[in-house]
């Protein structure tokens, strides 16, 4: 395990995954979501469903990690009685493969608005047209994708210590201090205080089963669990660092910057006649230029410090996030395969970069390439969210609840008796069974959604 590299602090534990659950998700989706489905209210039930249904998954996948110390598919290899338990290792590899292949493009589109901010050509002119006119392009969305990629390997060829740990002890902090700029700043808008009162007034006739099944997926789903990102990066955890605490400080992380992305978009939004709050997934690149135009107009270079640094935002959020998908594959091929890092790593960048290309002309020359009306781009997103997530969820938990030996997994949790935890019999309670549970009424609520569909 030493020649695989270790995290050097229970700081570069909780920044790399923290980085990885922080994600385009929180940014980008959560606002959107709590924008569709009642404001507070659905905060107030997303938070419940962080504590009881994600958090345990996550606990469970630092369990396997850790203990097995190794990539995702070897783990269940060694821990598991019957084989066939390597499947669910299998598909976080291929979760991770069109995740990020998909994910790069989105990060690439991302990439080249902080770009296009830096340079002040983003415009309030029809925002619309000109993000359709760029992603159905053909080279354009290519090479910021490729660019993105690029720097996602630069990091992870560098190893644990010297790379992810490295660079996510300076990226998320830098990510954390910019959330917090861009709050104040939205927060001294004209019509700030409605959007204030929208996120921090619950209306609780608003929560229903829709809203439910709709936080305690976004409470799954932004928070990178049920692939192997995170069993990944806990193989590289210490012996004496503390699982439960760990993963309390990423969730508290990765909500703290869900909730903050909506104290950054909601006052603005509200600030902007004509706006609306649940303007889906364009809200990023199409409605929040308009917004940043018009909010600002009397203070044209406020407007410029603020767009350039909500775009540098995102970009951080969908760096971090890639460098974990990028380390399940890397740190699968190179041990499977025994090949050094640096040659494991380039190989699982080309790969990406072939699938990646696919899902950016799936806006472009290939869009009319459909399969049951899906593009590539959309159906890497359908698998992924639809099937490989949330079964892994499902297993990742009933392995660590039900097929590990139970002194296994309490001599994991507390560290061979080392930690006095509180509510060890209730945490276990929660990876028996809250999280399968929840994770299936996730999952059978898509399937019902798809065939009503």
């Amino acid at each position: 395990m030493n020649n695989r590299g270790r995290f050097g602090s229970r700081l570069g534990v909780v920044m790399a995954s923290a980085g990885s659950a922080v994600g385009l998700g929180n940014i980008w989706r959560f606002p959107t979501e709590v924008g569709q489905n009642g404001g507070a209210a659905f905060i107030l039930v997303y938070i419940v469903f962080v504590l009881f249904l994600a958090l345990p998954v996550m606990v469970s996948e630092f369990v396997i990690g850790r203990s097995s110390g190794t990539n995702i598919v070897h783990a269940f290899r060694k821990l598991a009685p019957a084989k066939w338990w390597m499947i669910i290792g299998f598909m976080g590899v291929l979760a991770g493969f069109l995740v990020l292949s998909f994910y790069s493009v989105v990060a690439g589109w991302t990439l080249k608005y902080m770009v296009d901010a830096v340079a002040n050509r983003i415009s309030r002119n029809d925002p619309g047209q000109i993000f359709n006119a760029f992603v159905s392009d053909t080279w354009s969305p290519l090479f910021y994708m490729a660019i993105f990629l690029l720097l996602t390997h630069l990091v992870v060829i560098r190893g644990i210590g010297g790379g992810i740990e490295r660079y996510s002890k300076l990226m998320m902090p830098l990510l954390l201090l910019i959330i917090f700029i861009l709050v104040g700043c939205s927060l001294s808008m004209s019509g700030s205080v409605d959007g204030i009162r929208f996120l921090l007034q619950p209306d609780l006739t608003k929560v229903t089963p829709d809203v439910i099944l709709s936080a305690m997926g976004q409470a799954f789903f932004s928070l990178s669990v049920g692939i192997g990102c995170l069993a990944t990066y806990a193989s590289y955890f210490s012996k004496n660092m503390n699982l439960v605490g760990s993963a309390v400080h990423v969730c508290t992380i990765d909500t703290l910057v869900a909730i903050m992305s909506g104290f950054i978009i909601f006052p603005a939004v509200f600030s902007v006649e004509g706006v609306s709050v649940d303007a889906g997934a364009g809200l990023v690149f199409i409605t929040l230029p308009h917004v940043f135009s018009s909010a600002f107009s009397h203070m044209p270079l406020l407007g410029y410090i603020f767009s350039t640094l909500f775009y540098l935002l995102l970009l951080l959020a969908a760096l971090t996030s890639s460098i974990s998908m990028h380390e399940i594959c890397t740190a699968y091929v190179s041990e499977h395969y025994k090949l050094t890092r640096k040659r494991a790593a380039t190989l699982v960048t080309l790969a990406y970069l072939v699938l990646g290309t696919a899902c950016s002309l799936s806006f472009g020359p290939w869009k009319d390439y459909t399969l049951a009306g899906m593009t590539v781009f959309d159906w890497f997103d359908f698998a992924t969210a639809m099937f490989i997530m949330p079964i892994g969820g499902i297993f990742i938990s009933l392995f660590a609840g039900w097929v590990l030996e139970r002194k296994l997994l309490t001599d994991e949790l507390t560290n061979n008796g080392t930690l006095k935890m509180r509510g060890l019999k209730v945490l276990v309670f929660l990876i028996r069974w809250v999280a399968p549970i929840g994770v299936g009424m996730v999952f059978l609520d898509q399937v019902v959604k798809l065939i009503e569909n």
